[in-house]
C-alpha cells in the first residue's frame, strides 16, 4: 500500500511478462525496480511491527523486500507493486491503471489502485475490485497534495470504514523532502511528518514523527527507515 508516482515511488510482475508482451506504441517505456528497506513503512505506520501494547514498539522494524513493473505511454501508465513485510496482512501486490502529467510548474496525477492479499487474515480482497482506492495529486514546482478515497466500502482490511481518507501535503528541496499525512475515519485520525533524504539515486533515509492520535493510550515512536533501490530498465 505504499504509493506513490512522482508518487508512486514504490509497485515485480511473473517473470513471464517482458517488454515483448507489449505492441510497440511510439514513446512507450517499461521499466521496474527492486528494492529493500528495514520495514514497510506506511502512512505513519510500521507494517512490520507485531508488538502489542505490554511490549515495546520496534521503531527500526524488521526488513521488507518490494518491487515494480511499470508500462507508460503518452502519460498514461500501468503496474504492478508487490510486496513483503507486512506482519498483519501477509504478502500484498497491487495493481494500478492512471494518467499523469505537467503544464508549465503545474503537475497532476490521478491513479486507481487495488490491493490484493493472497493469504493472511485480509484474504477476503484477493479479488479484483474488493479494496481500492482513488489518489489524485496536483502540484506546482516542488510542493503537492494528494487524496486518497477508498472506493470499495467496507473491506475490513486497511480501509475498514467506506468513509475512510486519506490525504498528504509534500515539498521536494532538492535531496530533501517533507510530507506530512493525515488519516481520516480509520487509524484514530492519526497524523505524522516524514522527513527524508536521498543520498544518491538508491539509497535513501526516512524519520517518521507521530504528530498528532486520538487515541488517549497512543504510545507511538519515531520510526527510522533506510530503503536501497535499484531500477530495472
Amino acid at each position: 500500500m505504499k504509493f506513490t508516482k512522482k508518487l508512486m515511488v514504490g509497485a515485480i510482475a511473473a517473470a513471464t511478462v517482458s517488454t515483448a508482451s507489449f505492441a510497440p506504441v511510439a514513446n512507450a517505456e517499461v521499466s521496474g525496480s527492486v528494492a529493500i528497506s528495514n520495514m514497510y513503512l506506511w502512512r505513519g505506520f510500521n507494517l512490520g511491527d507485531v508488538s502489542n501494547s505490554d511490549d515495546d514498539r520496534d521503531s527500526f522494524g524488521s526488513g521488507a523486500i518490494s518491487g515494480s513493473l511499470d508500462y507508460s505511454v503518452e502519460g498514461f501508465y500501468a503496474g504492478i507493486w508487490g510486496s513483503s513485510g507486512d506482519a498483519s496482512a501477509g504478502t500484498e501486490y497491487d495493481l494500478y491503471v492512471g494518467y499523469g502529467g505537467e503544464v508549465g510548474d503545474f503537475s497532476y496525477d490521478a491513479f486507481i489502485v487495488n490491493y490484493i492479499y493472497p493469504s493472511g487474515p485480509f484474504s477476503e480482497t484477493e479479488s479484483f475490485g474488493d479494496f481500492m482506492e482513488v489518489v489524485v495529486t496536483l502540484g506546482y514546482g516542488p510542493v503537492s497534495f494528494s487524496y486518497y478515497d477508498n472506493i470499495a466500502g467496507d473491506t475490513g482490511g486497511y480501509a475498514a470504514s467506506e468513509d475512510y481518507t486519506y490525504m498528504t501535503l509534500s515539498a521536494e528541496f532538492g535531496a530533501f523532502s517533507a510530507l506530512y499525512g493525515k488519516h481520516d475515519e480509520g487509524f484514530n485520525n492519526d497524523s505524522h511528518l516524514d522527513l527524508s533524504y536521498g543520498y544518491n539515486d538508491n539509497l535513501s533515509f526516512t524519520i517518521s514523527l507521530p504528530v498528532d492520535n486520538d487515541a488517549e493510550d497512543d504510545t507511538r515512536e519515531p520510526l527510522f527507515v533506510v530503503s536501497y533501490s535499484l531500477p530495472i530498465e
